[in-house]
Parts: C-alpha cells; structure tokens; sequence
C-alpha cells in the first residue's frame, strides 16, 4: 500500500489509484443509483471547507491535548467491501452489509460507511509497520464523509462527516485498560463541550471493539448521545496483521454536535448557500430562524412486494424532491392477502416539503410529486392507491 505526505497539512494521503478506476466505470453508469452516488461522491468535504462550523469542529479536536501529536490520514471513498466488514467483525447478517443500508459501487467495492477503516489503511503503511517493529506508541485521526442510506428527517441525510482516532501501544510494556479509554472520551467530551459539561458513560456494542461504550452529554436537560469508542478487538488486530498491540478508538458525526452547538433545527442547514443562514453558522452561535417558511405536504399510498425496503425508496424522493423534502414519514403499513394478495404490503407514507430558503408553490411541487409517483410504479413496480 503506497501514500504520499502533503507538507501544508501533515495529511497521510493514501494512494487513490483504484478509486480512480471504480470512479471512471462509475462515471459511465445512467442508473439512478450510479446517478445518486456520483452526485454523493462530487458533493464537498465539509470538513476540510473553511468556514464550515464542521471544519471548525476538526480544528477543535485536533487541538485537544490527548490527539496532539496524532498522525492524519486520508483514506479512500470508496472501500472494500471485505476490508469494511470481513475486517472489521461485521456478522455475515449484520445490516451494514445489506444494499438497503450501503451503497454498492459494484458487488465488491462500497461508499464507505464508517470512517473506521481507516484502521486498515493506517496499519498497512509501511512506516507504521516500522513504528509496530519498534514497539512504538502512536495515534491517528481521520475525517471526512461517509454514506449511509437512512430515513428522511430533520436529524438525518445520507452523506454525513465523521471524525474518528485510534491510540495504539504495546499490549506488554504499555497496556490500555478501560479505565485508560474512559480517561480519554472524557478528555475529548471536555475538549468539545468544556470543561464544565456534564457526561455519562453508557455500554454500547460495535463489531470492531469489546469493551465498547457511548458517551451522553446533558444539553438543555436531556442526555444526547454524542460519540462512541472502544478497545480494539484482538482478532480485528490480527486480521490487519497486527500482534502484540492494543488499542482505544473513538469516533463522533461532526453534524450532530454541530447542531447541538448552534440548536439548529434542520440538518440542511449546514449545507444551505443562502447568507442568511451561513453568516450565522458559527460554532456556540445559537441559530435564528431566517423566517418559517410553511410546509406542502403530500400523501402517497402504494402496495408493493414484500421485497420492497424503505431506505431505497427514501432514496427515490431524495433523488425527486432533493433538499426541498424536510420528512418522510410513514402513515401506516399492513398486509391483507384478501384485498392485495400474497406477498403484498401496503404503505402509505406523508412527505413534507419546506425550503429554509423561501415559501414553496402547488406549482412548484405538484410536478416532483408526480415524478415520484411515477417512479414509484417504475422502479417499485408498485400499484399507487
């Protein structure tokens, strides 16, 4: 595995040779899904966009004490399949892997979904293994986007930015323990939300590490969970060809601490191109409604195959309706082998158009709902109700 190092900013740049040619046979594809993940793929890096509060929220945690030092690096966007989840413990039924939660480039290379394979990445350099034969201690951050496909909300969208680190020692001379992790989440829940922000440690669950735990922050008296960590799994140590080390790991989504820090109502934001909203997209800056623009909803009710999976078809009205659909919620859903046959599901689910930008018209929605509509039979081979 080859990378070169940018001088300007002490990036880790893996080499990008295979993305370039899964891009170029991307590029050829007219499918909607292909379409969709070269408008995902060509959509900027807020992280590294100065002036973005998710490019500040890097620049503060780069600043924190117990990642001073840590190496940076900057990993493909699209992965392995394997690498991603044979690597990494995922359970063969586990529901990343499935094409209705990841977005396949092709049956073996994926957009990646957690910002966690890095690891891989990292431990094949050949100065770390350098460092490994050492018995060196040393750490590592990445950042940047990851692609999931999900619901459609306020909360939600399907590109979003993570900002991970991993610490690594000999497991003889220098051993990691839990406590050593929990000392670590808290230097970096203090470093984000100040020294005075109350925090509680919660067990969690990721294939990747054991023990695993989530950290909740107390914001205007709820807990909100805000990131994760864990130790690193032996066997995930041995599957990169890793032995005699151990490690902590951590990793937080940019936007949703973003949103705690400006009370922003609405994920678009973040993306939105309109002076009144970027002037106020500063860090502590708490967001004021550039005005409450009213909302178009729409209805649609279908019955389709039971094959039918809602994340691909919140794709759809992603693809239709764009930035202008605020929610997708569902209605009601119920099978009656009587009325629809056997095999059939009822859906009906409500969207909600809403710009932050300005009030939308029937003339402006009406024909993105026929489109959806229409493609809703086409792509789902669905009968509209």
């Amino acid at each position: 595995m080859s990378s070169s190092l940018t001088p300007a900013t002490m990036e880790i740049l893996i080499d990008l040779s295979e993305e370039k040619k899964l891009r170029e046979v991307l590029e050829k594809r007219g499918d909607a899904e292909a379409l969709r993940m070269k408008r995902f793929l060509a959509m900027p890096d807020l992280s590294r966009t100065p002036g973005s509060p998710l490019h500040d929220l890097v620049t503060k945690a780069r600043e924190i004490p117990v990642l001073k030092g840590f190496d940076n690096i900057v990993i493909p966007e699209i992965v392995p399949a394997d690498v991603s989840f044979d690597l990494f413990d995922f359970a063969l039924d586990h529901p990343a892997r499935s094409r209705s939660d990841t977005y396949y480039v092709d049956d073996n290379h994926i957009l990646r979904p957690h910002d966690t394979v890095m690891w891989y990445y990292y431990t094949q350099l050949p100065e770390v293994k350098a460092r490994i034969a050492r018995g060196e201690k040393f750490g590592v951050v990445c950042y940047g986007k990851v692609y999931r496909k999900d619901e459609i909300d306020r909360n939600h969208m399907n590109v979003f930015h993570q900002f991970g680190g991993w610490y690594l020692t000999p497991s003889t001379t220098a051993p990691l323990t839990l406590e050593d992790l929990k000392k670590a989440l808290s230097d970096i829940v203090k470093g984000l939300f100040g020294d005075d922000a109350k925090y509680r440690f919660l067990d969690d669950a990721f294939p990747y590490t054991d023990p695993s735990l989530q950290v909740e922050v107390e914001v205007g008296g709820r807990w909100i969970e805000v990131l994760g960590g864990g130790m690193t799994k032996q066997s995930v140590f041995k599957k990169f060809g890793v032995e005699g080390y151990n490690a902590w790991a951590f990793g937080f989504g940019l936007e949703r601490l973003a949103i705690i820090s400006m009370k922003l109502p609405d994920i678009r934001l973040l993306w939105s191109e309109d002076q009144r909203v970027k002037q106020q997209l500063k860090l502590g800056n708490a967001y004021k409604e550039v005005s409450k623009y009213p909302s178009i909803i729409r209805d649609i009710s279908f019955v389709v195959d039971v094959s039918f999976f809602p994340n691909d078809y919140f794709d759809l009205i992603r693809d239709l309706g764009g930035d202008l659909v605020e929610e997708v919620s569902l209605l009601d859903k119920y099978e009656n082998a009587d009325k629809f046959g056997a095999g059939k599901v009822s859906y009906t689910y409500r969207i909600v158009y809403r710009s932050n930008e300005r009030t939308l018209t029937n003339e402006e929605i009406n024909p993105i709902q026929d489109k959806i509509i229409e493609e809703t039979k086409r792509q789902f081979k669905a009968e509209v109700r």
